[in-house]
Protein backbone atom coordinates (compact mmCIF):
# COMPACT_ATOMS: atom_id res chain seq x y z
CA UNK A 1 0.00 0.00 0.00
CA UNK A 2 1.19 3.87 -0.73
CA UNK A 3 1.82 5.22 2.49
CA UNK A 4 -0.75 7.49 2.42
CA UNK A 5 -3.90 6.13 3.02
CA UNK A 6 -5.85 8.85 0.82
CA UNK A 7 -4.10 8.27 -2.39
CA UNK A 8 -3.90 4.67 -1.89
CA UNK A 9 -8.28 4.62 -1.70
CA UNK A 10 -8.01 6.91 -4.61
CA UNK A 11 -5.86 5.12 -6.92
CA UNK A 12 -8.03 2.32 -5.99
CA UNK A 13 -11.22 4.03 -7.60
CA UNK A 14 -12.61 4.11 -3.97
CA UNK A 15 -13.49 7.09 -2.33
CA UNK A 16 -11.75 8.31 0.76
CA UNK A 17 -14.15 8.72 3.66
CA UNK A 18 -13.10 8.83 7.41
CA UNK A 19 -13.90 5.50 8.15
CA UNK A 20 -11.89 4.09 5.11
CA UNK A 21 -8.56 6.11 6.36
CA UNK A 22 -9.03 5.30 10.20
CA UNK A 23 -8.93 1.39 9.01
CA UNK A 24 -5.44 2.08 7.02
CA UNK A 25 -4.32 3.62 9.68
CA UNK A 26 -5.35 1.28 12.54
CA UNK A 27 -3.72 -1.65 10.21
CA UNK A 28 -0.27 0.42 9.46
CA UNK A 29 -0.33 0.86 13.37
CA UNK A 30 -1.09 -2.85 14.51
CA UNK A 31 -0.73 -5.32 11.34
CA UNK A 32 -2.45 -8.83 11.54
CA UNK A 33 -5.33 -7.72 14.13
CA UNK A 34 -9.19 -9.10 14.26
CA UNK A 35 -11.92 -6.46 13.42
CA UNK A 36 -12.51 -5.84 16.76
CA UNK A 37 -9.00 -4.72 17.65
CA UNK A 38 -9.39 -2.67 14.39
CA UNK A 39 -13.03 -1.51 15.62
CA UNK A 40 -11.13 0.00 18.76
CA UNK A 41 -8.58 1.66 17.10
CA UNK A 42 -10.76 3.72 14.28
CA UNK A 43 -13.12 4.49 17.13
CA UNK A 44 -10.17 6.28 19.34
CA UNK A 45 -9.09 8.03 15.78
CA UNK A 46 -12.84 8.88 14.64
CA UNK A 47 -15.65 8.65 17.54
CA UNK A 48 -18.45 6.45 16.96
CA UNK A 49 -18.12 4.01 14.22
CA UNK A 50 -20.82 1.12 13.98
CA UNK A 51 -19.21 -2.36 13.79
CA UNK A 52 -20.76 -3.05 10.90
CA UNK A 53 -19.09 -0.51 9.25
CA UNK A 54 -15.40 -1.48 10.01
CA UNK A 55 -16.51 -5.16 8.90
CA UNK A 56 -18.25 -2.93 5.47
CA UNK A 57 -14.95 -1.37 4.85
CA UNK A 58 -12.39 -4.26 5.67
CA UNK A 59 -14.31 -5.73 3.27
CA UNK A 60 -13.66 -3.35 0.53
CA UNK A 61 -10.22 -2.59 1.09
CA UNK A 62 -9.92 -6.90 0.74
CA UNK A 63 -11.84 -6.90 -2.58
CA UNK A 64 -9.36 -3.97 -4.08
CA UNK A 65 -6.43 -5.27 -2.94
CA UNK A 66 -5.33 -2.69 -0.16
CA UNK A 67 -5.67 -5.24 3.18
CA UNK A 68 -5.13 -8.93 2.84
CA UNK A 69 -7.11 -11.24 5.10
CA UNK A 70 -5.90 -13.94 6.90
CA UNK A 71 -7.57 -16.69 9.12
CA UNK A 72 -4.58 -18.90 10.69
CA UNK A 73 -6.40 -22.13 11.67
CA UNK A 74 -8.10 -21.56 15.16
CA UNK A 75 -8.32 -18.28 14.68
CA UNK A 76 -10.26 -15.40 13.63
CA UNK A 77 -9.79 -13.41 10.48
CA UNK A 78 -7.37 -10.94 10.81
CA UNK A 79 -6.40 -7.93 8.48
CA UNK A 80 -3.16 -6.72 7.39
CA UNK A 81 -1.46 -3.96 4.54
CA UNK A 82 1.29 -5.79 3.05
CA UNK A 83 -0.67 -7.82 -0.13
CA UNK A 84 0.64 -8.85 -3.59
CA UNK A 85 3.79 -10.47 -2.33
CA UNK A 86 2.49 -13.55 -0.96
CA UNK A 87 4.41 -13.75 1.96
CA UNK A 88 3.73 -16.45 4.69
CA UNK A 89 3.18 -16.06 8.32
CA UNK A 90 4.54 -17.70 12.02
CA UNK A 91 1.66 -17.78 14.56
CA UNK A 92 2.61 -18.20 18.20
CA UNK A 93 0.37 -21.18 19.63
CA UNK A 94 0.13 -19.35 22.87
CA UNK A 95 -0.29 -15.53 22.67
CA UNK A 96 -1.59 -16.26 19.00
CA UNK A 97 1.00 -13.47 18.03
CA UNK A 98 1.25 -13.63 14.30
CA UNK A 99 4.54 -11.99 11.99
CA UNK A 100 5.32 -12.36 8.46
CA UNK A 101 7.62 -14.48 6.78
CA UNK A 102 9.24 -14.04 3.52
CA UNK A 103 9.20 -16.92 1.24
CA UNK A 104 10.76 -19.62 2.51
CA UNK A 105 11.75 -21.68 -0.57
CA UNK A 106 12.01 -21.69 -3.92
CA UNK A 107 11.38 -18.60 -5.99
CA UNK A 108 9.02 -16.32 -4.79
CA UNK A 109 5.74 -16.87 -4.44
CA UNK A 110 6.99 -19.70 -4.17
CA UNK A 111 4.17 -21.20 -6.92
CA UNK A 112 6.13 -24.44 -7.72
CA UNK A 113 4.75 -27.28 -5.38
CA UNK A 114 6.07 -30.71 -6.38
CA UNK A 115 4.51 -33.06 -7.54
CA UNK A 116 1.52 -31.31 -8.73
CA UNK A 117 1.51 -31.99 -12.49
CA UNK A 118 0.85 -35.81 -10.96
CA UNK A 119 -1.90 -34.37 -8.80
CA UNK A 120 -3.56 -32.30 -10.87
CA UNK A 121 -2.31 -31.94 -14.53
CA UNK A 122 -3.22 -28.20 -15.72
CA UNK A 123 -3.57 -26.62 -12.35
CA UNK A 124 -2.56 -23.17 -12.90
CA UNK A 125 -1.24 -21.77 -9.20
CA UNK A 126 -1.60 -18.21 -8.36
CA UNK A 127 -1.32 -17.81 -4.98
CA UNK A 128 0.62 -19.65 -2.08
CA UNK A 129 -0.40 -19.94 1.70
CA UNK A 130 1.78 -20.63 4.28
CA UNK A 131 1.63 -20.87 8.15
CA UNK A 132 4.88 -21.61 10.22
CA UNK A 133 3.48 -22.75 13.95
CA UNK A 134 5.45 -22.46 16.94
CA UNK A 135 5.95 -20.59 20.17
CA UNK A 136 7.27 -17.00 19.93
CA UNK A 137 10.25 -16.10 21.97
CA UNK A 138 8.25 -14.56 24.96
CA UNK A 139 5.55 -17.58 25.12
CA UNK A 140 8.66 -20.18 24.92
CA UNK A 141 10.86 -18.52 27.75
CA UNK A 142 7.59 -18.63 30.20
CA UNK A 143 7.26 -22.32 29.07
CA UNK A 144 10.66 -23.26 29.87
CA UNK A 145 10.60 -21.11 32.73
CA UNK A 146 7.36 -22.86 34.57
CA UNK A 147 8.51 -26.38 33.42
CA UNK A 148 12.14 -25.56 34.78
CA UNK A 149 13.90 -26.05 31.78
CA UNK A 150 14.84 -22.44 30.85
CA UNK A 151 18.72 -21.60 30.52
CA UNK A 152 20.49 -17.96 30.93
CA UNK A 153 22.97 -17.74 28.16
Amino acid sequence: MNADPTTSLRDSGLRVTKQRVAVLHALAAAPHSGADTVLALVRDDVGQVSTQAVYDVLHTLTDHGLVRRIQPAGSSARYELRVGDNHHHVVCRSCGSVADIDCATGYAPCLEPSGLGRVSPGFVVDEAEVTYWGLCATCHTQTSQADGTAVDL
